[in-house]
């Protein structure tokens, strides 16, 4: 009896120690092919020469930044909000192609005696692209939206500035991702 519990026991450990190593063998070949958990990972694809191509992510493809602007107490100017497109990407223009795409929308909300009026778009370019069957108004690579700006007459005297977001839809040759909010703010100062 001895004789066979001896050989059960050692069969079971060696069962114990094989499943055990299948398990960390599978574990280690999952965690080298998965990206940080971090949100500014970086999505990666082969070339042909088998260097990994890197490719932004949705929050790096489009950036926002805005020029200073100077406005007298009372008066309007006219505020310039620059969206910067990665090279091989674009978003949608404002007004859309159809009204199923997500358009380039700037909001600005109201702040220190400022008021923003309606943004004004630039030009789109027209691009057939693989995904869609008739070519689409897009932006490519530098879009700048201009936004008439109003200070209060009673606006008080000194820098401030006005939290804008432009609301896109960014796409390659292939497809799209989902939409994301891109935010700036506009500096301004009131004399």
């Amino acid at each position: 009896m001895k004789k066979k519990s001896k050989e059960q026991t050692l069969r079971r450990q060696t069962f114990m120690f094989l499943y055990c190593a299948l398990l960390l063998c599978a574990c280690a070949g999952s965690n080298s092919s998965t990206q940080p958990a971090s949100s500014e990972a970086i999505n990666t694809t082969a070339t042909n020469d088998t260097t990994p191509a890197v490719k932004p992510t949705p929050a790096q493809i489009v950036r926002a930044s805005a020029d200073a602007l100077t406005i007298k107490a009372g008066g309007t100017t006219d505020a310039s909000v620059r969206l910067q497109i990665a090279d091989g990407y674009h978003i949608n223009a404002n007004p859309a192609s159809f009204s199923y795409l997500i358009a380039t929308e700037l909001q600005v909300a109201p702040a220190h005696g400022l008021n923003a009026g309606k943004p004004v778009y630039p030009a789109s370019v027209s691009k057939k692209f693989q995904f869609a069957p008739q070519p689409l108004a897009v932006y490519e690579h530098e879009a700048l939206i201009k936004l008439p700006v109003r200070a209060a007459a009673d606006a008080p005297k000194g820098t401030a500035s006005l939290p804008a977001q432009v609301r896109v839809q960014a796409c390659d040759e292939e497809k799209c991702f989902p939409p994301t909010t891109v935010k700036t703010d506009i500096p301004v100062t009131i004399n």
